[in-house]
Parts: structure tokens; sequence; C-alpha cells
């Protein structure tokens, strides 16, 4: 249906402009009784909003700063792809210290989530191994060997516990920072799957030991390869991925 859902928040709902949300959906400042929100609306499942609609709700209970769904006038938290959600204030992490502190929230976001279920329609890294498709993945589309590389680099993070990632956290627009805390928005990539795909953070900020943080670094240029195919950033992250 479009912005016209946003009349189901209420009469003095309004969109104010529009902000960066990727290609995926189209996303606005909105007010909504007074206070500034956010809208995205996309085509995503009514399955897939629930799971993160819910998920966020969640972590907002268990203290995590993150974008808190607002529900319609009937109570929906969302609504023919549409979706409102708190304004989250802050800047992008400027030193190593905003980064650690990062860090230190996607850790307490990975064990707050260990054994939570899948998100609809989305697979894991490790289930690529034998995959291949699954929501924006098309391993068909990439090049053998390119998809062999991959692989492999999954293959090494293979068997580990899974828990949600928020799939694109050492993205500088996706973490707001204040003096007293720091906040992750923009959840459209998380789903389950193996935590160090989060954290190869700028200066190696999780703290992984030398080995690990190569083993994550070439999953995660994998991952995103293979998500993001056939962009120039595809590539780009595709020729990181070591030969077999």
């Amino acid at each position: 249906m479009g912005w016209e859902t946003l009349k189901r928040w209420g009469a003095d709902v309004a969109r104010v402009e529009p902000l960066t949300g990727g290609v995926a959906n189209d996303v606005w400042s909105v007010r909504v009784g007074g206070r500034l929100a956010v809208g995205r609306l996309g085509g995503r499942s009514d399955a897939d909003l629930a799971w993160e609609t819910e998920l966020l709700r969640y972590l907002d209970r268990e203290g995590l700063t993150v974008p808190v769904p607002i529900p319609t006038t009937d109570g929906r938290l969302f609504a023919d792809g549409l979706v409102v959600m708190t304004y989250v204030e802050g800047g992008p992490p400027e030193t190593e210290d905003d980064w650690r502190r990062a860090a230190g929230e996607l850790r307490k976001l990975h064990r707050l989530t260990r054994g939570w279920p899948q998100r609809p329609g989305w697979r894991s890294s490790a289930d690529f191994l034998h995959a291949e498709t699954g929501t924006k993945v098309d391993l068909g589309a990439m090049p053998p060997e390119g998809v062999a590389r991959c692989r492999a680099a999954w293959a090494r993070l293979a068997g580990r516990e899974t828990c949600v990632v928020h799939g694109d956290s050492n993205n500088l627009g996706n973490v707001r920072v204040t003096a007293d805390r720091v906040a992750l928005i923009d959840w459209d990539e998380a789903h389950v799957d193996v935590p160090e795909l989060d954290l190869v953070l700028p200066g190696n900020a999780a703290g992984l030991e030398e080995g690990a943080y190569d083993v994550a670094a070439q999953a995660s240029a994998a991952w995103e390869a293979a998500v993001c195919w056939d962009d120039a950033y595809a590539v780009k992250r595709l020729a990181e991925v070591r030969p077999v």
C-alpha cells in the first residue's frame, strides 16, 4: 500500500525527510504523537518483520539501546511492510574506545540470543556449505571458484555456537555513540549465524587473537561478497578471500 499505511499510527503522524537506508528500503524520519521517529518501508514478509520486531523489543527489555518498534493504533508492530521505530540519537564511532564499546554491545547481543531461531527465509554461513540460495544469497550467480573460496572460509567457523548477529556492525552509520551509551541501529541484515561475523571491527576493537581475527575476517569478507553479489563492493570483498 505504500506510505499511506502511515495513517495506521495515528491522525497526527507525518513524514519529515528521507534518510539513508540502503537500496532495499525507503526510510524516512517521521513524527508520531509529536515524537521524532523513523519509518522504514520495504518488501519484507510479515514473518520476517515479526522476527525482527520481536527481537528488538526483547533486546530493549534486556538493556541494549536499539530502535524500538512503535505500535500502530490497534497494537500491531508493523503493517503492509512498514515499521515505525524510535529515533536513536548519537554520532558514529570516532575513536578506538568508541569501537571497543561497540564490541562490548555486540557481545551482549550474542550472549542474549544464543539458540535464537533463524530469521524466516535466511540461512547461516554454515548452511551455505551445502545450500545454494537463501534470502539475498544466490551462490549459483557467483563464479564457481569464488564460491569454493567462500565455502572454505565459512568452513573454518562451522560447528561454532550460533546466535543473532547484527550483520552490518562495521558500518559507521549503524553504530550510534553518545557519552553514556552505544546503540546499534539498522537491523535489516540481522540473522542467526556465528558471532565472529560481527566482530571484524576497525582496529580489531573486539580484541580477537591474530589467528581468530584472520578466520573471522575471511568469513566476513566471504559473507559480504555473497550477500551483495555482483556489485563493485562484492567483487572487492571476494578479492579479499584467499584462494583455496
